[in-house]
């Protein structure tokens, strides 16, 4: 798999991040912190307007025909900004889901309104610590779901839901129109996330696959949408590691600029390390999609970028002393997102046994 990026996909990563520099906004981010079930409106504009919501949608369906490596770059511009909305993610495991289903019918219905912005997806598969539970105590019996699933990822604006359930003892992967569902918003340190509890009673879904082929589609979506917020996790890592460098270059300690003490120097070299491992590890798991060692690639960017963007953001916090945890400076807007990134998706635990399962243990 190449490990370059060509012109095409430079000129998204570069368009991408410059329009996000020109309309992010650190005030209102900040604000969205202290409201509960409010999305960043003007970032997901910018989406629609911009066509990301539609990169990895085949053309037939209003999509781009793109794939997930234009993705993980518009996501990783994303991630430097703190974009204050989750759909970009969720909405490609929606879509993920519903090709993966071949149900031609609810291809035609929704993949040309998730592509044009028109309609909101998340992805309901974890239960408590458990990224994909072998009993999931949502029920699916006849066309029916009922049940809750807690703090779901953009859960209290979503339109559609990809859910994970049990049917008549087997795994079930379904489709669910929230309209009929109660939403409970949950207040977070990262409320942009839009975490919500759904609670299913009697809410009509369509089965999407059951069985083994339910499991397998839901580990493909599940690891699509890790290699998305591994993305994002590199690019909120990369761009702690240039605040910390430039306040490095500029700040003075004791007659000299601090960059140039050894515990200084050494920590922002270490940051850099991370930053370029983990984003080898989603450049090759992006460049995978589709392959037999696309799992393995996955957890790798998962786990890597991980480390990264939560080890960069104490380092960067650490480097500027007490002025980094005040209010104004917001470098706590990546330290929360760190921290919600790294429980979505499935945790650290969970990839780093899935990769050993892989690597020694079922694919043995």
């Amino acid at each position: 798999m190449s490990m370059l990026y060509d012109e095409g996909q430079q000129a998204i990563a570069t368009e991408s991040r410059r329009v996000l520099d020109a309309r992010t906004s650190k005030d209102r981010l900040l604000k969205l912190l202290e409201q509960v079930g409010e999305l960043d409106q003007p970032f997901w504009d910018t989406a629609v307007e911009q066509g990301w919501t539609a990169l990895a949608i085949p053309e037939e369906h209003g999509g781009l025909g793109l794939g997930l490596v234009e993705l993980g770059l518009v996501a990783q511009a994303a991630g430097a900004a703190t974009a204050g909305a989750p759909f970009l993610t969720s909405g490609y495991g929606a879509v993920s889901a519903l090709l993966g289903s071949r149900n031609a019918e609810l291809q035609a219905r929704w993949l040309p309104r998730l592509a044009s912005g028109e309609a909101l997806a998340c992805v309901a598969l974890a239960e408590g610590n458990a990224a994909l539970p072998p009993s999931p105590s949502v029920i699916f019996a006849g066309g029916t779901l009922m049940g809750t699933k807690p703090a779901v990822t953009g859960g209290i604006k979503a339109d559609i839901a990809v859910v994970w359930a049990s049917s008549g003892g087997k795994p079930a992967l379904v489709l669910a129109e929230l309209a009929p569902a109660e939403r409970r918003a949950l207040n977070s340190y990262d409320n942009s996330r839009l975490y919500a509890d759904l609670t299913f009673a009697g809410t009509p879904a369509t089965v999407l696959a059951e069985g083994d082929a339910a499991l397998a589609l839901a580990r493909d979506v599940l690891a699509r949408m890790a290699v998305v917020a591994a993305h994002e996790q590199v690019g909120g890592a990369e761009a702690l590691l240039h605040i910390a460098r430039d306040y490095a270059v500029t700040r003075k300690a004791f007659g000299q600029l601090i960059g140039a003490f050894q515990s200084i120097k050494h920590r922002i070299a270490e940051m850099y390390g991370l930053v370029e491992v983990a984003r080898a590890n989603c450049i090759h798991a992006a460049a995978s999609e589709g392959t037999a060692e696309f799992l393995i690639a996955a957890a790798d960017a998962r786990i890597s970028a991980t480390e990264a963007y939560d080890t960069n953001s104490r380092d960067c916090v650490q480097i500027h002393g007490g002025i980094g945890v005040t209010w104004e400076l917001g470098l706590h807007l990546h330290m929360r997102r760190a921290r919600s990134l790294a429980v979505e998706q499935g945790n650290l635990l969970f990839w780093e046994d899935l990769l050993v399962n892989q690597l020694t243990g079922e694919a043995a």
